[in-house]
Parts: C-alpha cells; structure tokens; sequence
C-alpha cells in the first residue's frame, strides 16, 4: 500500500524524524523504509514509541494522502478481469483503514501488519494472503517498494514487480506481459 498505491514515504520519514527528534539520514533508510511500526520503534531504541510512531504518521495520512498514477487504473481493470486482489501492507490496521477509502476498490483480502505473528520482510503476509486467497504464492504478483516488501514477497515465493511512486503503476496489460515473462523489470512500453 504504502509506496505502491499511495505516496506516503515522505509522510512516513517524517512521522519518524519527528518521534526520534533528530532527522533522519540514508543509513536510517533500510531499518525504516518498509518495515513495521514496532521494528522502527525497536530500531530507535524503545517499543513504547510504536503508539506515537502511529498517531504521528496517521495525523499526515489524514492531511495529505497522494494517490500513486496508474493506481486507480490498475485497480478498476483489476476488479473488471475479476482478478482477486490482496492489499499486503507492513502499516497497521489503523493506518490501512484512513487510506482504504481513498482507493475505491474492494480488495478480496486486506491483511496489515497485526494480521501475521511476523511482518515484512519476512514472509509471513505474503504466505498469509495467499493461503487466505487459496493461491499457490507462485501464482501471485506482488507489487513492492521497499527492499523489506521486495523480500518478504521473494522469500513467500511470489513474482515480485518492483514500483516506485514517482513512475507510478503500469497497466493491467503491461503487468500481465511482464508476469508471463517472468521479469524483474518491466517492459519499455511501462
């Protein structure tokens, strides 16, 4: 969700800068792009921050939310294949449900970070949603960010497209030309 449907990393990294009170550098990116709430929490030193880490980055969700290009679009083909769609988000609940609404899709399976025992980039969501959607995790495309999301899907098996918000999504029909392929990039015509 976050990073692929919606830009919210800039909200992101700065919901934690301002919970550290310090800012924050590319060394801090991989212990905080991607990964859950209570692992940034742990990463600054105190599992108590994880309720001020959320209160902190749904206050920004709530005053701007941007949805990615093409999401919209992918979504609507997505529902009108009848293609079942699984939302796999490291976020919590609450934050997945300030964005559900601006989507406008009804997702077969929403699954956010308190739904697996571990979050990304384990595993765990990935395998979850797919036994949920009873799908082998070879069968699913997982459209990830984040070095976390990009190994969490890989690890369950998944063919991982790799998005970033400032290209924004590609087609149902260049998505479905890519997983044929079996790529680890997408095609020019994207």
């Amino acid at each position: 969700m976050d990073g692929t449907l919606v830009d919210t990393e800039g909200s992101w990294w700065q919901a934690v800068a301002s919970v550290a009170g310090r800012p924050l550098t590319a060394a801090d990116a991989p212990f905080i792009h991607g990964r859950t709430i209570e692992d940034v929490a742990g990463y600054l030193g105190d599992p108590g921050l994880t309720p001020c880490l959320t209160g902190a980055f749904a206050q920004r969700v709530e005053r701007d939310l941007t949805v990615v290009p093409g999401a919209p679009e992918l979504l609507a083909d997505l529902a009108a294949t009848g293609i079942p769609t699984a939302l796999v988000s490291a976020s919590p609940r609450s934050i997945v449900d300030l964005v559900l609404p601006r989507l406008g899709h009804a997702f077969d399976l929403v699954l956010s970070n308190e739904d697996t025992r571990r979050g990304k980039p384990w595993p765990d969501p990935y395998l979850e949603a797919a036994r949920r959607l009873g799908a082998p995790p070879s069968r699913c495309v997982a459209i990830e960010d984040s070095p976390a999301g990009i190994a969490a899907a890989r690890a369950a098996g998944c063919r991982v497209l790799v998005a970033s918000p400032e290209q924004g999504l590609p087609s149902l029909h260049v998505v479905c030309a890519w997983e044929a392929s079996c790529g680890e990039s997408l095609p020019e015509e994207a």
